[in-house]
């Protein structure tokens, strides 16, 4: 058994406490998202309609914040079930560099979709 105390900094308390944060974030704007988008009978699914939602600033900045607080909740939690693991050093910083490049790569395609209406 291992004595060493790594203090708050090692504990992983931040970002336990921001995963329940985004996840509270998360449900609230999902909320926001369904009751925009299936609750009305005026949200239509077509591209005119689409782009008609999406010249409203606050609109764009719910869908903003949907990815960005989806990619961020997704990643970060399956990042702490591969923490849970005992793997070796390089293939967790593999899993790690794999996570941010998805996390990077989707979150630039997601916000440049967004941006581009």
């Amino acid at each position: 058994m291992s004595s060493h105390y790594y203090g708050s900094r090692g504990s992983g308390a931040p970002a336990w406490y921001l995963q329940r944060v985004s996840g509270v974030v998360l449900f609230v704007v999902a909320i926001g998202h369904y009751i925009l988008m299936h609750y009305h009978l005026d949200s239509g699914h077509t591209y005119d309609a689409v782009l008609a939602r999406m010249q409203n600033p606050l609109y764009k900045a719910l869908q903003l914040s949907f990815v960005v607080l989806g990619l961020y909740h997704g990643l970060s939690g399956t990042w702490n079930i591969f923490r849970d693991y005992k793997m070796p050093g390089w293939l967790r910083w593999t899993i790690l560099g794999l996570l941010y490049l998805a996390g990077i790569t989707f979150g630039c395609l997601g916000i440049a979709t967004i941006l581009s209406f």
